[in-house]
């Protein structure tokens, strides 16, 4: 067992999750593949695996999810999406051109980054924040006149 498979092992442990080759391939695959979709997911660790179903892949996340191994985030009009950075303060940028999303330190680091006018008597312990923009390759391409749309 590599360095990596073992600290998986014992994080899933750690939360009270049976260590499975599921979930140990699924989090393996997200350390070199953050953002990924639940498809991009599924391809993966089928190719890991050799054998799995979108529905236990679906499982998987689910469980790292609720488990805070995993992290989901919705960027609006994109599939969920999913990472293994969790537990820290940061923030995404995604482009509208190709939809690739980046993770962007939080430059107060500390939760929430943002206050709003009026919490309505709420205790604001987090605020997610997503920039939108280009990315430098959709730039160059609608700089050159390549349709960047996925």
């Amino acid at each position: 067992m590599n360095n990596q498979t073992t600290a998986i092992t014992e994080e899933l442990r750690a939360r009270g999750l049976r260590v499975t080759a599921a979930r140990r391939a699924v989090l393996e695959w997200l350390v070199s593949h953050p953002h990924a979709t639940v498809e991009q997911v599924y391809l993966g660790v089928l190719r890991q695996l050799g054998t799995i179903s979108r529905q236990a892949v679906y499982d998987v996340l689910s469980a790292c999810v609720d488990a805070e191994l995993v992290r989901q985030i919705k960027p609006s009009g994109h599939p969920a999406r999913f990472e293994r950075r969790t537990g820290d303060n940061h923030h995404h940028l995604v482009c509208r051109g190709c939809g690739r999303i980046a993770d962007t330190d939080c430059h107060t680091s500390h939760a929430p980054c943002l206050s709003p006018s009026h919490d309505h008597g709420f205790e604001i312990d987090q605020a997610e924040v997503v920039f939108w923009g280009l990315c430098a390759a959709c730039q160059s391409n609608e700089r050159s006149g390549v349709d960047t749309v996925n």
